[in-house]
């Protein structure tokens, strides 16, 4: 049996992927920022009757000290870890700094991933065959970044945020598994498609009806699964490789610039070190 460690995990693809894999047995430990949506999770489990184990570690994940936490946590219960999901994500059509002073979607769907990955390495590299699975959208260009304006302070959109996050995860993926991939831990880009997930996020009146469309015409959460679920069972031999709706693209274009992915890694641990 193996030991999952998910974001994002009581919504769409994180929810599902956590009830799958408890069905098979599986230890899933799923950090989730709503206590309340965390105990359904768990009710929903026991509800189905699984032989898993659901765990609940809870916590905010824009928030970087309770991200810290929450994987001191998680490191203190599993000295083992089999596998790293990271889904959480949430759209913001205004931008919001968190206590912390950081623009929440780079809080959220970037720095929170780079830290866990960091902080869970070690667990990780004790697994027979570990794996980061990194579901963002990968394959973009390196134009998406603003290397000067990382946080969007200037000409901010919702879109733009997180379609930067995307990119920027691309890079973390590169740049973890030149660190990483050396103690057998395997890192996987993952675009499911647009799926009918929960959308978590605050739209204004002007995206309302794109979230609405996306909606009707997204694939059912279910037929986003089996990629992540495979990265999971059969960890690809590479310790970089990304997949498109299941079908893998290169990750030797200049995309997947290492020496972009080493800029934004020296960027990082000096916003990190600020007092």
């Amino acid at each position: 049996m193996s030991t999952l460690v998910i974001t994002g995990g009581t919504d769409g693809i994180g929810k599902a992927l956590a009830l799958h894999r408890l069905r098979r047995g599986d230890t899933v430990v799923v950090i989730a920022r709503d206590p309340v949506k965390g105990r359904r999770l768990l009710d929903a489990a026991r509800a189905d009757g699984v032989p898993g184990r659901a765990v609940l570690v809870t916590a905010d994940l824009s928030l970087l000290a309770q991200t810290a936490r929450a994987a001191e946590e998680i490191r203190a219960a599993f000295p083992s870890v089999d596998a790293l999901v990271l889904c959480a994500r949430h759209y913001r059509s205004r931008r919001t700094e968190t206590a912390e002073g950081y623009e929440e979607n780079f809080a959220l769907f970037y720095l929170s991933r780079h830290l866990l990955g960091e902080a869970l390495a070690a667990p990780l590299a004790r697994a027979p065959h570990p794996v980061v699975v990194n579901v963002a959208g990968p394959g973009a260009g390196l134009e998406l970044i603003r290397w000067d304006d990382l946080q969007l302070r200037h000409g901010y959109h919702g879109g733009a945020a997180l379609g930067q996050g995307g990119k920027l995860n691309d890079l973390l993926g590169v740049g973890y598994a030149e660190r990483h991939g050396p103690a057998g831990i395997r890192y996987v880009l993952i675009h499911p498609g647009v799926t009918a997930t929960g959308f978590s996020g605050e739209y204004d009146a002007a995206t309302v009806p794109h979230i609405r469309s996306m909606r009707r015409h997204a694939k059912p959460v279910e037929a986003a699964l089996p990629p992540i679920l495979d990265a999971i069972d059969t960890p690809p031999a590479e310790a970089l490789s990304a997949f498109v709706e299941g079908r893998r693209i290169g990750v030797d274009t200049r995309a997947f610039d290492p020496v972009a992915a080493r800029r934004l890694r020296d960027l990082t641990e000096g916003l990190l070190a600020q007092p």
